[in-house]
């Protein structure tokens, strides 16, 4: 990982060396290796809040005794530049290792390398986390590379030419994380997933790859909160939040469920099974979507037909009780009956 890591200043000499590929093959190895054999040392789980800082790596050599933990590798690959993580990562899936070991360890190189997925996206959070972040994204580590922090974008004034760089490294790091999720679901986190679509929204991420992980979303939207749901609206729109988002959200949403519904090999017990465990799902997205409706009702730019055609996007069936969308509704009628007195 060291060799690797000094690789970057030597780019792309180390390429046409093939020191990368080497170099990503060998620690793809030894991260597929059973943790009761590994004798070699690695840094560990550093303290939340760190950053990648490749030339202070501890010594933790396990003894004999020692359990090793599966996730060991995270925080050393933590420290490799964003096209040397996805060529290990590449590597890892190659050797054939658990796709949510590959997820949880996307997720972790994220939180390093994108401090903004963690904090609430304010300026203040961002600025505090990234204060504690010195390690350059760029290999030629100029003051103009990325130093980590979504201030760095939010904040804007005097240093055009250098904030346009760090976006262009922010959303190059985004582009690259999505293209290298495993395609199983839940191999990381809904909450994870909505908020690198906010990150590349904010960002213009490429078209194609945002759409990638909305569908990506849908798959677990069951699984997404609120919170995570109130994504602002980065385009030129009337109302706060990205009320057309949610509804794409929704629609790949179900689509899935009805894909995995109509799944012609699925056996008897097996598609009664399936059954309840979709109308759980859908449930829980009519009581998140109802929820939603309440929040977004507040805005008075929002127009009926957007209303309207998110509250009907869900069967009948999908609730089990109207509780939530007669509140979400008699909030938006309040807010319309406030306007027009106004």
């Amino acid at each position: 990982i060291v060799v690797l890591k000094s690789s970057e200043k030597l780019s792309p000499w180390a390429e046409n060396l093939q020191i990368v590929r080497r170099c990503s093959e060998s620690i793809a190895w030894k991260a597929c290796a059973n943790p009761k054999g590994i004798r070699w040392s690695y840094t560990g789980r550093a303290p939340k809040g760190s950053s990648p800082k490749w030339n202070e790596m501890k010594d933790s050599s396990p003894s004999r005794n020692q359990l090793v933990p599966p996730d060991w590798w995270f925080e050393d690959v933590s420290i490799l530049r964003i096209d040397h993580f996805v060529r290990v990562i590449t590597a890892i899936k190659v050797k054939g290792m658990r796709f949510e070991l590959i997820g949880a360890g996307i997720m972790h190189y994220a939180t390093k390398w994108l401090p903004g997925l963690a904090a609430n996206d304010t300026a203040i959070q961002g600025e505090e986390t990234s204060n504690n972040s010195s390690s350059s994204f760029s290999s030629g580590g100029d003051s103009g590379s990325w130093k980590g922090g979504l201030h760095l974008i939010v904040a804007g004034g005097t240093r055009d030419e250098t904030s346009s760089l760090q976006t262009k490294d922010q959303r190059m790091v985004i582009e690259s994380l999505i293209s290298i999720i495993p395609p199983q679901k839940d191999c990381v986190s809904c909450s994870f997933l909505l908020r690198l679509l906010r990150m590349a929204n904010m960002l213009k991420v490429a078209p194609a790859l945002i759409t990638d992980l909305e569908k990506r979303v849908g798959m677990q939207f069951e699984q997404a909160t609120l919170s995570d749901l109130l994504i602002p609206c980065y385009e030129k729109s009337e109302t706060i939040y990205d009320v057309d988002l949610v509804q794409r959200l929704l629609e790949h949403f179900l689509v899935q469920e009805q894909t995995e519904g109509y799944s012609p090999s699925r056996q008897s017990f097996s598609e009664h099974k399936h059954a309840g465990s979709n109308l759980n799902a859908k449930a829980r997205v009519a009581r998140l979507v109802d929820s939603y409706l309440t929040e977004v009702s507040r805005d008075r730019n929002l127009s009926l037909t957007k209303f309207q055609v998110l509250a009907e996007a869900l069967p009948e069936s999908a609730r089990v009780s109207d509780d939530g969308l007669y509140r979400a509704i008699d909030s938006y009628l309040k807010v319309i009956n406030h306007c027009s007195k106004e």
